[in-house]
C-alpha cells in the first residue's frame, strides 16, 4: 500500500510501541548495549531483533528493503566476534565490487591486522579473524575442509537472495548446507515475498534462525512521472483519496497523450518539438538540469545497455553541461590521477581516458559491466564523495554497490532480456529505486519515471506499489558437487543432504500444495460417479467404450485417404467392433442414458487432470535427488566413481581430481586433462583453450571460423575437445541431464594474443569487447588455469602456471589489485 504522497505504508516507521519494546529488549543485552553506544545513529526495531537474536546465540534472516541498514546487523555479528579472542567470522558477499568495498570499511574499522581479503585472484591476511570473500571462495573452502574454518563462528551471507540466481545461486545452497551446524548464519536479504518460507528452510537445515521482516525504507520514496518538463506525482496527493490511488493529474495527461492542455497562446510549440527518439520529451541534459534546480542531485539514470550509458555520457558532453564547481573539478582530477597512475600512457589512450575523465570533471559518468574495474571503482569512490552528479547505469549498479543518490531516473520500463523487450519486475522496480534517498542526508528520495508514448499510470501504480518477488531456488546438482559431497559424506548420505536443500524443501511444499488440488479433484470426481450412476450397470465402463469409440473415429477422419483400402478397413472393423459391445452393455439401453453420459464426460475430463496432476507430485518428490543419481550414473560410466568390495560408492584417482575443478565444465575440463589432449600446448594456446572453455558469447556469435583461431596444436586440441564435448553432450541427454552448449571460441585468439604479450589496443580490436568485459573474461580464464595448474600432471601444470602469469599483466594485473 502507498500514501497520498506515493510512499508504501510502512515508510511512516515503527510505532511507539514497537520502539518501547526494542529499547526493553536493549537492558538485557549488554554487548548490544555497548555495540550501539558505537554507533552515531538509532538502531531500527528491525536492526535491534535481529542484533538481539544475534547475541541470544541464534542465526537471523533479515529481509529490507535497499538502503534500510541491514548491514548493520552485519557489523554486528563483527562485534560479537570481537568480543572473543579466538572467533572468527566470514563475510561473504556476492561480488568482488562488494567483497573489496566491505574489506576497504572494515579495515577502516578494525585495522589492516585484523581483516583479510579472499576473491579468487586477491589473498590478503586469510588467516585474520575477519575474512571478506566471495561465496565461491567459501563453498570451495568447505569441500577443501580448510584449515581456515577452524574457530569459525559467524558467518554473513550478504546479498542472500542471489540464491535465485541461475548461474551461481546453488553456491549460496552449498554454503549454507555444509556449513558446520555450531555457526551462526547471518542471512542479508532484499525484500521478498517469501521470507518465511526460506526461514522454515533455514530453521530446518541450521537450527534456530530467527526471521526479521522489516517493509520500511528509512528514507521515504516520492514518485513522480516526468512529463515533459513537469514532474507529476504518481499518486494522489490530495488527501482526499484512497492511499493508493493515481494522481488523476497523470490520468488526464495520459489520456491526452502527454499534452497539457493549454489557452490561448501560452502555447509554445518550439519548446516541444519532436526530438529525433519520438514523443517529445526533453533530452537527456535537459532532464540533468531541471533536476539541478529542483535540488534532485545527484540522480542515478538507469539504461539497459551499455552502449546506451555511454551514448547518454556522449550526449551530455556535447551539450556542454557543467554540474560541478571549480574546487570539485580539482579534486576530481586529483583522483583519478592519484587512482589510475600506474596504467601506461598507451593504454590510457585505447581505454578513452581522457574523454572519460572530462565527463567524470563536468560530474557525469556511465557505470557498467564494460568499465575498465578501476574506472569503475573511481566512479563508485566519486560518487560515494558526491562530486559525481549524473551517472548512467545498467541495472547491475542495483546489486548491493553502496551508490546511493537523492534521485534515481527510469527511462523506460522494459528491457531487453537477451531475446525480447520484457516489461521490468516489481522486484527489479524495488531494487533500481531502492537507490534513491541517502540516509542522514536526504529526507526523501526520489523515483522519476520518464513519460513515454503508451505509458499506463495505473500499470506503473501497480509495479511501484508491489514492493516484494519471491525468492525460487536454482540449485541443481554438479559433478563437482556429487565427488565432493561423495567423498565426505558416502553416496547415501549425500542424497540425504541434497534432499535438504532449498529446492527440495520448495518443491515438496509445492506437492503440498498439488496434493490438496487432487483431493479436491478426486471430491469432484466421486460426484460426478454419483451423477452418472445407471441402475442398469457399470455406466464408467460403457462411457469408456464411448470414449474409445470417439477417439477411433476421430483418428479414421484424421487419417482420411492417405491410410490405403486395407488400413480404412482395419478401422472400421474396429469400429464396428466397439460399436457392438456398446449395445450390448446393458446401460446401452438406459432411458437416461445421455444424461449420464453429459455426466461421465465431465468425469473423465477432470480424470485426466487429476492424473496430470498426480504424476507432478511423482516428479517433485526426490527430484533433487533423483538428478544427483543421474550425475553418479555419469560419473561412474566414464570411471569418475567406483565401487568397493562392500558395495559402497567411492571416488577413483580421477574422481579427487575433479574435486577441484569448479565451474560450469567440470566434467569436460577434467576429461581433457585425463585424455592428455591439451599436453601439447603451450602457454598462450592454453591460456586461448581456457578461454574458449569459460567464455560465454552474446547470442549466436560463439563460433569464430577456423581462420580466426590461433594456428599449431591449439587447432588439433579444440578440434578433440569439441568432439569430446559432443560425446558428453550425448551421454548426459541419455542420462536425462540437460546437457550443456557448445563450446565459445570467438575470444580464443584475443586472448592467445594477449597471452603473447600483444598490445591493449590490438586485442581489444580483434575480439570487439569492451576493456572491462575482456579483463572480466582474462580473470575468469586465470582462475581455470590456477585450477588446472593444481590438478594437472606434469608439463600441463607448469603450462598452466605459465599461462596464468601471462594472462596476468598489464589492466588485467591493475585490475586484480584490492
Amino acid at each position: 500500500m502507498t500514501d497520498a504522497a506515493g510512499r508504501s505504508g510502512a515508510d511512516a516507521g515503527p510505532s511507539p510501541a514497537e520502539r518501547y519494546a526494542a529499547q526493553r529488549a536493549l537492558q538485557r543485552l549488554p554487548r548490544l548495549r555497548a555495540f550501539r553506544d558505537t554507533l552515531s545513529i538509532e538502531l531500527d526495531p528491525f536492526q535491534q531483533a535481529a542484533c538481539a537474536a544475534l547475541e541470544q546465540g541464534r542465526s537471523v534472516l533479515v529481509a529490507a528493503p535497499t538502503g534500510a541498514g541491514k548491514t548493520i546487523v552485519a557489523e554486528f555479528a563483527v562485534f560479537l566476534a570481537m568480543f572473543d579472542p579466538r572467533a572468527k567470522i566470514f563475510y561473504t558477499a556476492p561480488m568482488k565490487a562488494l567483497s573489496n568495498q566491505k574489506y576497504n570499511e572494515l579495515v577502516a574499522q578494525y585495522g589492516p591486522s585484523e581483516v583479510g581479503l579472499l576473491t579468487g585472484d586477491t589473498n590478503i591476511n586469510a588467516t585474520a579473524r575477519i575474512v571478506v570473500m566471495t561465496t565461491e571462495v567459501l563453498r570451495n573452502m568447505l569441500y577443501a575442509d580448510s584449515a581456515l574454518l577452524t574457530d569459525l563462528q559467524y558467518v554473513v551471507m550478504d546479498e542472500v537472495h542471489y540464491l535465485a540466481d541461475r548461474f551461481r545461486g546453488a553456491v549460496w545452497e552449498e554454503v549454507i548446507i555444509h556449513l558446520p551446524l555450531p555457526v551462526r548464519l547471518i542471512s542479508l536479504s532484499a525484500t521478498v515475498s517469501n521470507a518465511e518460507e526460506f526461514g522454515d528452510w533455514l530453521q530446518a537445515v541450521r537450527g534456530d534462525t530467527d526471521v526479521i521482516v522489516s517493509e520500511t525504507r528509512p528514507v521515504p520514496l516520492e514518485q513522480h512521472v516526468l512529463v515533459r518538463s513537469k514532474l507529476v506525482d504518481l499518486f494522489d496527493s490530495s488527501g482526499q483519496a484512497a492511499t493508493n490511488r493515481v494522481n488523476p493529474e497523470l490520468v488526464q495527461l495520459a489520456r491526452a497523450g502527454g499534452h497539457t492542455p493549454h489557452r490561448g497562446r501560452q502555447h509554445h510549440p518550439r519548446r516541444w518539438e519532436k526530438r529525433p527518439g519520438g514523443d517529445g520529451r526533453l533530452e537527456r541534459a535537459e532532464v540533468a538540469m531541471l533536476l539541478a534546480q529542483r535540488n534532485l542531485l545527484p540522480a542515478i539514470f538507469f539504461i539497459f545497455s551499455r552502449a546506451g550509458c555511454d551514448g547518454a555520457v556522449r550526449q551530455l558532453l556535447r551539450s556542454g553541461i557543467k554540474l560541478t564547481e571549480s574546487w570539485e573539478r580539482e579534486e576530481i582530477r586529483q583522483i583519478v590521477e592519484e587512482r589510475c597512475r600506474t596504467l601506461r600512457d598507451d593504454d590510457l589512450a585505447v581505454l578513452g581516458y581522457w574523454e572519460w575523465l572530462d565527463g567524470l570533471q563536468r560530474g557525469v559518468a556511465a557505470h557498467h559491466a564494460g568499465l575498465l574495474p578501476a574506472f569503475k571503482e573511481v566512479v563508485e569512490e566519486l560518487f560515494q564523495r558526491k562530486l559525481l552528479k549524473v551517472v548512467f547505469a545498467t541495472e547491475t549498479l542495483a546489486l548491493g554497490i553502496n551508490m546511493p543518490a537523492r534521485t534515481v531516473v527510469l527511462e523506460k520500463l522494459e528491457k531487453f532480456n537477451g531475446e525480447a523487450r520484457v516489461p521490468i519486475t516489481p522486484g527489479e522496480y524495488t531494487q533500481l529505486t531502492g537507490r534513491a534517498g541517502r540516509r542522514g542526508i536526504d529526507v526523501e528520495g526520489h523515483a522519476v519515471i520518464q513519460w513515454t508514448g503508451g505509458l499506463d499510470p495505473q500499470a506503473v501504480a501497480s509495479l511501484a506499489s508491489r514492493r516484494t518477488y519471491p525468492l525460487n531456488s536454482s540449485f541443481r546438482p554438479t559433478y563437482n558437487m556429487a565427488v565432493n559431497l561423495i567423498e565426505q559424506f558416502g553416496r547415501q548420505r549425500t542424497r540425504e543432504i541434497l534432499e535438504s536443500s532449498f529446492a527440495q524443501f520448495q518443491a515438496d511444499r509445492a506437492v503440498v500444495d498439488l496434493a490438496r488440488t487432487v483431493r479436491k479433484q478426486q471430491e469432484s470426481l466421486e460426484g460426478y460417479a454419483r451423477s452418472m450412476q445407471c441402475h442398469l450397470g457399470d455406466f464408467t465402463e460403457y462411457s469408456a467404450l464411448r470414449r474409445e469409440l470417439s477417439d477411433l473415429e476421430r483418428e479414421r477422419a484424421r487419417v482420411g485417404e492417405q491410410g490405403g483400402r486395407a488400413e480404412r478397413d482395419r478401422r472400421q472393423r474396429q469400429i464396428e467392433g466397439v460399436r457392438r459391445r456398446m449395445r450390448k452393455h446393458p446401460c446401452h439401453g438406459c432411458a437416461d442414458r445421455e444424461a449420464h453420459a453429459r455426466w461421465a464426460e465431465r468425469w473423465w475430463r477432470l480424470k485426466r487432470e487429476s492424473d496430470k496432476v498426480s504424476r507432478q507430485i511423482r516428479g517433485r518428490t526426490g527430484a533433487v535427488a533423483q538428478v544427483f543419481d543421474r550425475v553418479t550414473e555419469v560419473l561412474g560410466e566414464l570411471g569418475y566413481l567406483e565401487k568397493d568390495e562392500h558395495g559402497r560408492t567411492g571416488l577413483t584417482a580421477d574422481g579427487r581430481a575433479l574435486r577441484r575443478i569448479y565451474g560450469e565444465r567440470d566434467l569436460l575440463v577434467a576429461e581433457s586433462l585425463r585424455r592428455g589432449y591439451w599436453n601439447d600446448l603451450d602457454a598462450p594456446a592454453l591460456a586461448a583453450m581456457a578461454c574458449a572453455i569459460v567464455f560465454e558469447a552474446r547470442r549466436d556469435d560463439g563460433q569464430a571460423p577456423e581462420y580466426a583461431l590461433p594456428r599449431g596444436p591449439f587447432r588439433i586440441a579444440l578440434e578433440r575437445t569439441q568432439l569430446l564435448w559432443a560425446e558428453l553432450d550425448d551421454l548426459e541427454r541419455e542420462h536425462r541431464l540437460p546437457g550443456s552448449d557448445p563450446l565459445a571460441t570467438t575470444l580464443a585468439l584475443p586472448m592467445h594474443q594477449w597471452a603473447s604479450g600483444k598490445s591493449l589496443e590490438v586485442v581489444l580490436r580483434e575480439s570487439g569487447l569492451a576493456a572491462g568485459d575482456f579483463v572480466r573474461w582474462c580473470k575468469q580464464t586465470i582462475d581455470l588455469l590456477d585450477q588446472m595448474s593444481l590438478v594437472a600432471d606434469g608439463p600441463v601444470g607448469r603450462t598452466a602456471r605459465r599461462a596464468l602469469d601471462a594472462v596476468r599483466r598489464g589492466i588485467v594485473a591493475y585490475s586484480s589489485v584490492a
